[in-house]
């Protein structure tokens, strides 16, 4: 009779392990599961499940922002950090693919403004990573404070900086066993603003996949982008850079800027060659409707 009984217990345990509500608790969440968490959500830290987005590529972020996990023999790379709010949930999310985070190498960031690098910190001292950053980036991401010129600046909050390891040029390439990921300086939305390109696969199915950095031209109350028509310039060439860049698949730090959630749940293809030109034709209207509106409203006199 005790044997009977044991055999039924762990018979009872094997079946709750192998259960669909254990089996969701392991690997990327569906693309529905994930709609399902942030319906109504989309702030900086509302905690989101991991979704793969191709092949070894992850987002591992919030419902609001997006994180990056490249994943590769040797090591993962992770792009971004969203809010030190937000890290929790992404560690989670890590374990969730079944992935150590002592095997997150290296570090990316987008641009350094609170919402993407608030948690680069806490990260890196959780995973012992090497943060990569571009020159005009680095003292930003170390400071954690916006750049004199950043449009944003004195409209969005610092937050805890995180040491830089390593600096980066336009088109240099950071290799980490089988991955190659090369970064593109596009500056506007931010001072330091990067984007990031690869190649993924799955199986023979191979992907150009682009990480475009935001470029949207918003600002705290008070700037004219007309007043700074250097800075526009930066911006304009960033777009047109992203416009050019080989690109399958594209993803951006919001994910709702490049449709990514509609297109991963079937709605729209995942896969555009001109997802690029797409994103950027829509940030160069963004920045034309911004200049046009500014140009109607007479700038008020100082004092």
């Amino acid at each position: 009779m005790i044997l009977r009984h044991i055999i039924l217990a762990l018979t009872a345990l094997a079946a709750a392990t192998t259960s669909p509500a254990a089996a969701r608790t392991s690997g990327p969440a569906s693309i529905a599961d994930h709609q399902r968490q942030c319906a109504g959500k989309d702030g900086w830290s509302d905690p989101a499940p991991p979704v793969r987005i191709f092949a070894n590529v992850y987002d591992v972020g919030s419902c609001g922002i997006a994180v990056l996990l490249v994943a590769g023999p040797k090591g993962h790379v992770l792009i971004d950090g969203a809010t030190a709010q937000a890290v929790p949930s992404i560690l989670r999310n890590i374990e969730r693919l079944g992935l150590a985070l002592s095997d997150v190498k290296y570090l990316l960031s987008t641009h350094e403004h609170i919402d993407h690098a608030g948690g680069l910190h806490a990260l890196q001292q959780r995973a012992g990573a090497t943060l990569i950053a571009s020159a005009a980036a680095r003292p930003l991401l170390e400071s954690g404070v916006p750049a004199s010129d950043d449009p944003q600046r004195g409209g969005i909050p610092g937050f805890t900086g995180a040491r830089v390891g390593r600096v980066v040029k336009d088109g240099e390439i950071v290799t980490l066993g089988s991955l190659r990921l090369t970064a593109h300086l596009t500056p506007g939305h931010s001072p330091g603003g990067t984007s990031w390109s690869w190649t993924s696969c799955a199986g023979r199915s191979c992907h150009a996949i682009v990480y475009a950095d935001s470029l949207s031209a918003v600002s705290a109350d008070g700037y004219r982008f007309t007043d700074h028509p250097a800075y526009v310039a930066r911006l304009r060439a960033s777009i047109a850079k992203v416009a050019g860049l080989r690109c399958d698949l594209v993803i951006s730090p919001h994910p709702s800027a490049s449709n990514l959630y509609e297109r991963l749940a079937g709605k729209a293809p995942l896969v555009d060659a001109k997802g690029c030109a797409t994103y950027a034709a829509a940030a160069r209207k963004r920045l034309d409707d911004r200049l046009a509106s500014e140009a109607a409203t007479p700038q008020k006199p100082a004092g």
